[in-house]
């Protein structure tokens, strides 16, 4: 066959190649527009979705590159020339032309002042002035004070863009709010965990300090080692970061701190520990089985003639991880405990309330400790929590408090 010929047939297999790939990707494109469905499904998908991406950047704060991703959004949600989202401090963040730095600073002040949007027209704007347009600014009023405002630059500002500006100012001042209320958890969080901290600060601390002190003339040896156990436990308890830890670090502590309760005990404290291996990886928040075990050492078995027993156990539960802490001592009264853990002021048992709010507000209400009690029955505190990482659950109620029951006591 003649050279020419091939080349002919070549460049016919390679254009029904392309004819056919035209034909594919047209086709692709119809079908992707008939699943977007109507005009006003189109536009409401692309509202949502605008809105969507700027969110969790509005929720950052109102300057810097947080702003600066939300105002390109926020810009083509609106659909206006340029756009400006002023801080309370001032600083400006400009989507579109710079040259309206300055007015949209102007404006967003006078908008902040009178609480209510304003409209500019005919702005000079540009190299001397060389241009004209228009501009509205919104004030950003969150739980009723200005934080901000939204300036939106187009010529010429229509009604519809005034009233558009000032609905996007609402709905960025009520993702202000929502991320105010994240950084308020943040705070709520870390307080928890301050206070269990200073639980165990000034109890703990003078009962280890002094069991090691008895070992010094008697049993060097004993004494130097209750010292290492005591730096790690420190170590671990008042680390100043993560939220979250792992069930084998935490029971790791746990044993150092039952070490040192140990040496203070002497035969009066048994302790068992059955732990499964699939759950040592499990990630649950930082201080949160340690809390249970001191909860029964010091409320449990310290005023109990004799001594006592604790058994701490981790299952495996298919998706889950059950946590167990039980102990022989003493027991709470339900009526007590229950007004203990329902935010009453003391100074007891401050451990399993921090600990069941924190759970309640990571993993949700099901996930509360259950605690079975009664006097002279002892205690036994149950925490179910998923194998899987954990993250902040906006629907928990952290005052709801766990369920108590045993021997017949209520059941919340």
């Amino acid at each position: 066959m003649p050279e020419s010929m091939l080349l002919a047939a070549a460049a016919g297999v390679v254009a029904g190649a392309l004819a056919l790939g035209v034909v594919l990707f047209l086709r692709r494109l119809v079908l992707s527009q008939r699943e977007l469905g109507t005009d006003a499904e189109q536009a409401t998908y692309q509202t949502l979705h605008l809105a969507s991406r700027a969110a969790k950047h509005v929720r950052g704060g109102l300057d810097g590159v947080d702003a600066a991703r939300a105002g390109r959004s926020l810009r083509a949600l609106l659909g206006c020339e340029s756009l400006a989202i002023v801080d309370l401090a001032g600083h400006v963040t400009i989507e579109g032309d710079d040259a309206v730095r300055r007015i949209a600073g102007e404006l967003a002040e006078t908008a902040c002042a009178s609480g209510k949007p304003q409209v500019q027209r005919r702005l000079a704007i540009g190299s001397r002035g060389a241009r004209e347009t228009d501009a509205v600014a919104a004030p950003i009023l969150a739980d009723g004070r200005p934080v901000g405002a939204i300036v939106a630059f187009s010529a010429p500002v229509r009604a519809g863009l005034i009233r558009a500006t000032g609905e996007v100012a609402s709905w960025v001042a009520s993702q202000v709010e929502l991320g105010e209320l994240d950084a308020s958890r943040a705070a709520l969080a870390e307080a928890e965990v301050r206070a269990l901290r200073a639980q165990i600060s000034p109890h703990f601390i003078y009962n280890a300090l002094n069991a090691i002190a008895s070992f010094i003339n008697t049993d060097p040896a004993k004494a130097r080692d209750l010292v290492l156990e005591f730096a790690d436990f420190t170590r671990y308890s008042f680390r100043r970061h993560g939220d979250f830890t792992t069930v084998a670090e935490e029971l790791r502590s746990i044993d150092s701190y039952l070490e040192l309760e140990r040496a203070r005990f002497g035969p009066r404290l048994t302790v068992t520990l059955q732990v499964a291996p699939e759950v040592l990886s499990t990630v649950v928040p930082f201080l949160s089985i340690q809390p249970l075990v001191e909860n029964a050492v010091r409320h449990g078995l310290e005023s109990k003639e004799g001594g006592g027993r604790i058994t701490i156990t981790a299952a495996d539960s298919g998706a889950f991880a059950e946590i167990t802490v039980e102990d022989d001592g003493v027991g709470i009264d339900p009526a007590v405990l229950e007004e203990v853990l329902a935010g009453a002021a003391t100074a007891e048992h401050v451990g399993l309330r921090n600990v069941d709010a924190r759970l309640r507000q990571v993993y949700g209400d099901e996930h509360g400790l259950v605690v079975e009690t009664n006097l002279g029955a002892g205690t036994l505190v149950r925490m179910r929590v998923p194998k899987a990482h954990p993250g902040p659950n906006p629907n928990a109620g952290p005052n709801a408090g766990p369920a108590i029951t045993r021997d017949g006591s209520p059941s919340r």
